[in-house]
């Protein structure tokens, strides 16, 4: 079972290929726009679906990530950050 520290350490990498194609040091060499709008895009998703995982019952062991007080604000910023590269490109 993993721990919310965990999903969302998991998740860093998605918040660090978003900022990091935002601030164009990512490597995109050989990819057309649409190539890399649909790779933000793939890591934007990927984030909003872990920030909204929560156990549905007691017998599930889905890390209350939702739930959690753990600070998820650089996660919520690269949302947006890709959002917005998408949104721009």
């Amino acid at each position: 079972m993993q721990t919310v520290e965990q999903v969302l350490t998991a998740a860093t990498d998605s918040v660090t290929l978003i900022n990091e194609v935002n601030a164009g040091t990512w490597n995109v060499e050989g990819m057309t726009q649409e190539e890399i709008n649909d790779m933000v895009q793939r890591n934007v998703d990927h984030l909003e679906i872990v920030l909204a995982y929560a156990p549905v019952d007691s017998d599930d062991d889905t890390p209350d990530v939702a739930g959690s007080s753990d600070d998820k604000t650089s996660y919520t910023t690269a949302i947006t950050t890709g959002k917005a590269y998408i949104a721009a490109n």
